[in-house]
């Protein structure tokens, strides 16, 4: 049984896939007749998932899509290139991701790093509870990820504070994830991390993550421009 929904979570994500890369080509060939392509045009493949609130992704497991308007730039192009890269496996990401050239992988990130039109989180907040300050500070969370896990050391990790929980938790387990061909991230620093970690306690962090003030939001947009 467990094997059957994971086959139909498989061909369901496919299929996703399938009409991302189906609206994005239509959208390239009337650009190409109208003489050039848009930012608009590029992030065709993108507005039917990330483009509407609370949408929810069937693969590996439920969960809602994460938000990247406002996220770092050279995070997103580098989320991309790894997802056509296939060092993060995944049916419907790694189909849209393989379509785009690095041109518009950079084009595609400082569109969406100016989407989200909000202040900035201050440097700190209330600490969590015992708990889970301990899994923080074990994992080194911030070291990467920067005050408040808002401001990144460096553009290429992700703003994570207030991300969606259920997508944190997904994410984080990935990098758990060893000999799929379809499911999971290869990452040498995240491995290493999140390998000492149960499954519950990564939980409890994306959940405290998700609570946090943060800069990244879900911005509607229409396919029809």
């Amino acid at each position: 049984m467990k094997k059957l929904l994971q086959i139909s979570l498989a061909l369901a994500a496919s299929f996703c896939a399938s009409a991302s890369a189906n609206a994005q080509a239509q959208a390239e060939a009337q650009a190409k007749t109208d003489g050039k392509v848009s930012v608009q045009t590029k992030v065709a493949a993108c507005i039917g998932c990330h483009g509407i609130h609370g949408y929810q992704a069937s693969f590996p497991e439920v969960h809602k899509v994460p938000m990247i308007a406002g996220q770092n730039a050279k995070y997103i192009v580098a989320a991309l290139t790894a997802y056509a890269k296939d060092e993060r496996k995944h049916p419907s990401m790694g189909g849209v991701a393989q379509r785009l050239s690095e041109q518009d992988m950079a084009e595609i990130a400082a569109y969406y790093e100016q989407k989200a039109a909000v202040s900035a989180v201050p440097d700190a907040v209330a600490p969590p509870s015992a708990q889970v300050t301990e899994l923080l500070n074990k994992g080194a969370c911030a070291s990467c990820h920067g005050a408040n896990f808002s401001k990144p050391i460096d553009g290429a990790y992700p703003k994570i504070a207030g991300q969606h929980a259920d997508y944190l938790y997904v994410a984080l387990k990935s990098y758990q994830v060893q000999g799929s061909a379809v499911h999971g991230r290869s990452n040498a620093i995240m491995a290493g991390q999140v390998k000492q970690f149960s499954h519950t306690e990564l939980k409890a962090m994306a959940k405290y993550l998700a609570s946090l003030p943060g800069e990244l939001r879900t911005v509607p947009q229409s396919k029809f421009r």
